[in-house]
């Protein structure tokens, strides 16, 4: 496929690995922030935007639920991508010669036991990828980067200790977003559909409202909750489920949720990644 998506960080971030794995084909944007990244979509200045949601070690990637509602874009695919974490430093560096190792804060959670066993000291960075490209920059054989080794190619840095990371499945769920939601597509597989919306303000709404799922038989395999504008009486919920809209159990699902809810919202429908068990 040709045209350009749109990623978070610098070139070798794990959302760059996440675009090359799900979106061969298409050339890449780097961007600042994720809203940088989903502006450029919906600007049009990309066709696709790759979003990471959710590490299986870390948990949810704060502010992503928060913006996909309002990003003006919708999930096309999702993506569970393998998080290796390697030690990199400067080409010839022994690794008794590292002392600290910098990343992005979320990464630097995922290899604890490494950092304590070769006594380094975590330094946080912006991004992955933007850690490597700093150590690289600076030339201090005393600092390593903690990324992949994507990185460690796009920046001429040599792995140090492969694999790294505290749990041996880590991996990290990426949405590929677009301006346009496919309502028509099916894959082979299982479908997914991600919606959010807002309870009314009446007894037991959140369990009137999630009922209709459990007796049509759907498994919900995310809920999540967040606060809308700061307050804490406005909570918004985003959900994954399993199944499509015109399936007739989840047709008749959504429609119970509607009654009990005051907004609702599909933001995608897409095969599930076989990755997903």
């Amino acid at each position: 496929m040709a045209g350009r998506i749109s990623f978070q960080g610098e070139l070798g971030s794990y959302s760059h690995q996440a675009c090359r794995q799900a979106r061969p084909g298409m050339d890449v944007l780097p961007c600042r922030t994720f809203e940088d990244a989903i502006e450029a979509c919906r600007a049009g200045e990309a066709d696709l935007a790759m979003l990471p949601v959710e590490n299986s070690t870390y948990g949810r990637v704060a502010d992503i639920h928060s913006l996909l509602p309002g990003s003006g874009l919708r999930i096309v695919d999702e993506a569970f991508v393998r998080v290796h974490i390697n030690l990199l430093a400067l080409p010839g560096t022994p690794i008794g010669e590292v002392t600290q190792a910098m990343s992005h804060t979320v990464l630097l959670g995922q290899c604890r036991k490494f950092l304590k066993e070769h006594n380094l000291r975590a330094v946080a960075g912006a991004d992955t990828a933007g850690s490597a490209k700093i150590v690289a920059e600076k030339g201090e054989r005393s600092m390593g980067a903690l990324a992949s080794e994507l990185a460690g190619e796009i920046y001429g840095l040599d792995v140090l200790a492969r694999h790294i990371e505290d749990q041996a499945n880590n991996t990290t769920r990426f949405l590929v977003m677009s301006r346009e939601i496919d309502m028509a597509r099916r894959g082979p597989g299982k479908m997914m559909t991600t919606f959010t919306f807002r309870v009314r303000n009446i007894p037991a709404a959140l369990y009137k409202a999630l009922g209709g799922f459990a007796t049509n038989g759907i498994n919900m395999t995310k809920l999540e909750s967040y606060m809308v504008g700061g307050s804490f009486t406005a909570t918004e919920f985003y959900a994954d489920i399993e199944g499509h809209p015109e399936d007739a159990n989840v047709a008749l699902a959504l429609e119970e949720l509607r009654y009990f809810t005051s907004t609702h919202d599909i933001l995608g429908v897409y095969p599930a990644d076989p990755s997903r068990h």
